[in-house]
């Protein structure tokens, strides 16, 4: 199965992503800020050595700039090739979604379906 590398600030939504994740047989890493991230992603294959991974990123909260960093990581060539991207958003900031599909989000979901649908939505793009 593909690695998740999630980074999702908020640590109550962080652990109910991570848990229904892993239950669903995902291998997944919860960071809560950028500085993590990037050392995670520092050798340029992705979360997990240029296998096929998905990185869920959270566009709730106001302290992080998902649609920036992402571009940010891709202008960089930090993320690896099989990479793909998951981001969510709070449902009435419709904003958030546009700038994040214009960002190159693989995926960009409501929170509420991020919630619901989370295994489901991950094992879709790792099978991309």
């Amino acid at each position: 199965m593909a690695r998740i590398l999630a980074l999702i600030p908020d640590l109550l939504f962080g652990s109910r992503v991570q848990g229904a994740l892993a239950a669903a047989g995902f291998e997944v890493e919860l960071v809560g800020d950028e500085g993590p991230l990037r050392g995670r992603l520092g050798g340029g294959e992705g979360p997990d050595g240029g296998m096929a991974a998905v990185l869920v990123v959270d566009l709730t909260n106001p302290d992080l700039d998902g649609p920036a960093l992402l571009e940010s990581l891709s202008g960089e060539g930090v993320l690896g090739q099989r990479t793909r991207t998951l981001g969510f958003y709070s449902h009435i900031d419709g904003e958030a979604r546009v700038r994040a599909e214009q960002a190159g989000f693989d995926l960009v979901v409501p929170r509420s379906r991020m919630a619901r649908e989370g295994p489901q939505l991950v094992e879709r793009l790792a099978r991309d």
